[in-house]
């Protein structure tokens, strides 16, 4: 009996949403996704820092370092995915 992807008989082993990676997987609350140890950290990173940078924008406050701090965040997570 097939229980594979497309009729193999290897078992689905899940990868990583973001990389691609095999391994353990994390799921982050409200999100059904899941990511490798390091792009979980970075994405609920990411999560926090959109959060910080729409309050600090209705506030008013400066959102510099912490734009510059995402699009790092961002490239760090797209190296990572194009290495897979």
């Amino acid at each position: 009996m097939a229980c594979g992807p497309k009729g193999s008989a290897e078992t689905s082993i899940e990868q990583c949403t973001v990389c691609g990676s095999r391994g353990e997987l994390f799921e982050l609350p409200g999100r059904i996704e899941k990511y490798c140890y390091e792009c979980s950290a970075d994405v609920a990173t990411s999560i926090l820092l959109t959060t910080e940078i729409d309050a600090a924008n209705r506030s008013g406050d400066e959102t510099a370092g912490l734009v510059a701090e995402f699009v790092q965040l961002g490239r760090r997570l797209l190296a990572r995915a194009q290495l897979q």
